[in-house]
C-alpha cells in the first residue's frame, strides 16, 4: 500500500477524533508540519493534548490550534513566544504540563523505543519533580521520567522517498526525528519527494518503518520568530573606508 496522500487533509480525515494526543515537531515556528497542523485546525477537533517544544506564536504554527480553541493541555518546555497561550494557560483555560527540554526530547524517544520510564537528575528539587518518584544512584537523587506516546505525531522533513524514509534539513532537524517515532499513526509532509533508491542510506535520520502516511508540502514562506541581523563584513569594511 501507498504512504502517498493527496495533500494534508486526506491523510488526517480518518483519523481526527476529540481527546486525542498529538507529537508536533518543529522549534517555535522552525521545521513545523504546518500543513498538517492547518489540516488539525480544519478539522474541528477539540481537548486535544499537544505535545511540542512549544507552541509557535500567535497565529502561526501551533499558535492556530490555541485561538480556534482546540487544546486542552499542552506538554512543553516553552511558552514565552505566544500571548494569547501564556493569558489562557495563566487564566486557567489551559492546563500546562511542563518539562525541560532536554527531558521533553529524551521522553519522546523513549516512547519511540519502547521505554516506559526513565531517571534523570534534572528538575530534581525543583516543582518539576513534585509527585515524581525519587531514586538514588551512586550517591546522587533522581527523578523518574515516563515516557510520552502519542496517538497521532506529525513532522516536517525536507527530503523523503515514497517509502517514508525522512531526512531533515538545518534547524528542522531539532525535535522531528524523536516525534516521529513517538506516534502510534505518524504523518510526515516533505518538501521533496523521491523514488526509492534516490536517498543515500547513510543520509537517512528516520527510517520509513515509523511513517505511515507521507503528503508533499506545500510551497509557503518560512516564517521566522525573531530577526537579528548583522552588516556583512566586507559592508562593514567598506563602510570603514568612506569615514
Amino acid at each position: 500500500m501507498t504512504k502517498i496522500r493527496a495533500g494534508a487533509a486526506q491523510a488526517l480525515h480518518d483519523l481526527m477524533a476529540d481527546g486525542l494526543t498529538i507529537a508536533v515537531g518543529g522549534f517555535g515556528i522552525s521545521g513545523i508540519p504546518a500543513d498538517l497542523i492547518d489540516a488539525v485546525r480544519d478539522s474541528g477537533v477539540k481537548d486535544l493534548t499537544i505535545v511540542s517544544n512549544n507552541m509557535g506564536v500567535d497565529g502561526k504554527g501551533l499558535g492556530v490550534l490555541i485561538e480556534a480553541g482546540q487544546v486542552r493541555k499542552v506538554i512543553a518546555s516553552y511558552i514565552g513566544e505566544n500571548k494569547l497561550f501564556a493569558e489562557q494557560y495563566l487564566a486557567g483555560k489551559l492546563e500546562v504540563e511542563f518539562a525541560p527540554q532536554g527531558t521533553l526530547a529524551e521522553r519522546l524517544r523513549a516512547g519511540g523505543a519502547g521505554i516506559p520510564a526513565f531517571y534523570t537528575r534534572t528538575g530534581v528539587g525543583t516543582l518539576i519533580a513534585e509527585g515524581k518518584p525519587l531514586e538514588e544512584f551512586d550517591g546522587v537523587t533522581y527523578v523518574r521520567e515516563r515516557a510520552i506516546t502519542a496517538d497521532v505525531a506529525l513532522v516536517h522533513a525536507h527530503t523523503a522517498d515514497t517509502d517514508g524514509n525522512l531526512i531533515y534539513r538545518y534547524t528542522a532537524r531539532n525535535f522531528n526525528p524523536v516525534v516521529a517515532t513517538a506516534g502510534t499513526v505518524t504523518i510526515a509532509e516533505a518538501e521533496v519527494i523521491v523514488e526509492p533508491g534516490e536517498l543515500d542510506p547513510n543520509h537517512i535520520v528516520t527510517p520509513g518503518v515509523y511513517v505511515q502516511r507521507l503528503v508533499k508540502a506545500s510551497n509557503r514562506v518560512k516564517d521566522i520568530e525573531q530577526r537579528t541581523v548583522r552588516p556583512r563584513p566586507e559592508t562593514q569594511r567598506a563602510q570603514a573606508l568612506t569615514v
